[in-house]
């Protein structure tokens, strides 16, 4: 968006000197909404019992052959060397890659008909996101789930409205920033806790900082510049604001004097501060969750939530250190081991197993699970055949995903696939039935209307139906 001649010829901050604070780069989704979750504690009306969300996002199309949906009878190209496993549920079956989910099994309600007609990233991607079919066009025009709910319940004890931890997953080439607000404006895209990728295409590999600082970095104050001297800032700014008035592009003043506030409110708010820090843990719990990047940010995840955070965005896909995780057709330039070997890494399946378990264990036994939706959500399955490679390529028509906590029906599965985990043999339910159904869990109208920002009016999901029997009541 260029600047105002106006501004660059003014001696006023720019915006990148303003948003400079604590390195945040802070796209300010914590403009208050019309119905603050502040309000909310409990049961909501209408059926309405989370508080809080996490959405464990795990882009690039994880296996569900693999790990929730495994055919024991099938062919060795379609199952592969692994075999099945019981879990809590009395017959249901788990992949052998998910022991400590098959455990937490009684609080899952597992979605084996997750199924749509793209095979494509960037559309599957937005469309999961979002729950709204886009076209190539629109694939950073439509506002993620959790802007949504940041736009009508905005935000809450000092926390955004919605949170990508840490944010940094970009599909490609070229690399495509699909955590957006969309149409909504930038105010309402996630305030991401990692910050700016440090090599956006995930190609090369590089050495990551640890990720307790990963996790900190956006609400780290600049050398130099402690919690006094930010306030006197903060006087500063105030003294700018009739400057900031001459910028030209309509709305965008009053954006930046959000991510300015807001940025500034964070920063100084020790429980915020406490929340993002990992250090705080004990040891015991860092080795529950796994000390590994999943581990760390589903634990973060749990941390933000307790502290009053109302949508929290896990997200784990392309990663400069490990490359695609979940995209493994296994072709020479990944250099990735077999799929039935890589699933068993503690950066794949076998990681995510360890760091979804605890999450949901530690939510209930904390009694947080009630209040908090987990969802495990992906863009779509990979193929039944193991290919000539080794690997699986991409699979709209099938994959799996669960909810847990947040008025769901545990115990159960929904939906089914063929005996090679092909096609559903039950009704398929696309990532529009998922977007209706975390609207429902947190008391959100996908009938409503909603204005972009040409006060054009558009509904909360043009498509879509709470997947029915996940949630009670």
């Amino acid at each position: 968006m260029p600047t105002s001649p106006q501004l660059a010829r003014s001696n006023l901050w720019s915006r990148r000197d303003v948003l400079r604070v604590g390195s945040i780069s802070v796209a300010a989704a914590l403009a208050p909404g019309a119905a603050a979750w502040a309000a909310k504690s409990g049961a909501a009306a209408g059926g309405a019992n989370a508080r809080s969300v996490i959405l464990l996002w795990m882009a690039g199309g994880v296996t569900h052959i693999d790990s929730l949906d495994p055919k024991p009878d099938a062919p060795e190209e379609v199952r592969g060397t692994l075999g099945a496993i019981r879990t809590a549920v009395p017959g249901t079956i788990f992949c052998e890659t998910m022991p400590r989910l098959a455990e937490q099994a009684q609080h899952l309600a597992v979605v084996r008909s997750y199924s749509h007609d793209s095979n494509d990233h960037f559309l599957s991607q937005a469309f999961a996101l979002s729950g709204r079919r886009v076209t190539m066009s629109q694939i950073t025009t439509e506002p993620n789930v959790g802007s949504i709910a940041a736009k009508l319940h905005g935000a809450r004890a000092g926390f955004p409205g919605y949170i990508a931890v840490p944010g940094t997953t970009r599909p490609g080439p070229p690399p495509k920033n699909l955590f957006t607000g969309g149409w909504l404006g930038r105010q309402y895209d996630p305030f991401s806790s990692g910050g700016t990728p440090r090599n956006e295409d995930f190609t090369a590999k590089v050495h990551e900082p640890d990720e307790e600082e990963f996790n900190l970095q956006s609400l780290q104050l600049i050398e130099g510049l402690d919690a006094s001297r930010l306030v006197g800032r903060r006087t500063i700014r105030q003294q700018l604001d009739d400057g900031l008035q001459r910028l030209e592009t309509a709305g965008y003043a009053d954006v930046l004097a959000d991510q300015y506030k807001n940025a500034f409110e964070m920063l100084t708010s020790p429980a915020v501060r406490d929340a993002f820090d990992l250090r705080k843990e004990l040891g015991a719990t860092r080795e529950r969750y796994g000390r590994t990047k999943i581990g760390s940010r589903c634990l973060l995840a749990r941390r933000l939530v307790e502290a009053g955070a109302p949508f929290v965005m896990v997200d784990y896909g392309y990663d400069p250190e490990f490359g695609n995780l979940w995209d493994n057709h296994r072709v020479a330039v990944q250099n990735q081991p077999h799929i039935c070997d890589i699933v068993k890494q503690p950066y794949h399946l076998a990681g995510t197993d360890r760091a979804f378990a605890a999450l949901i264990g530690e939510l209930a036994e904390r009694g947080r699970l009630d209040e908090t939706l987990v969802v495990f959500l992906t863009e779509f399955g990979r193929t039944p055949k193991i290919n000539s490679t080794g690997g699986r390529d991409h699979w709209g028509a099938a994959g799996s995903i669960f909810f847990a906590g947040g008025g769901t029906r545990g115990g159960q599965v929904i939906g089914s696939t063929d005996k090679h985990a092909a096609y559903p043999t039950s009704r398929g339910y696309t990532p529009a039935d998922v977007a209706a159904t975390i609207y429902q869990a947190i008391g959100v109208d996908p009938h409503a209307m909603l204005h972009d920002r040409q006060n054009r009016p558009i509904a909360v999901l043009p498509e879509g139906e709470a997947i029915t029997g996940v949630l009670s009541g």
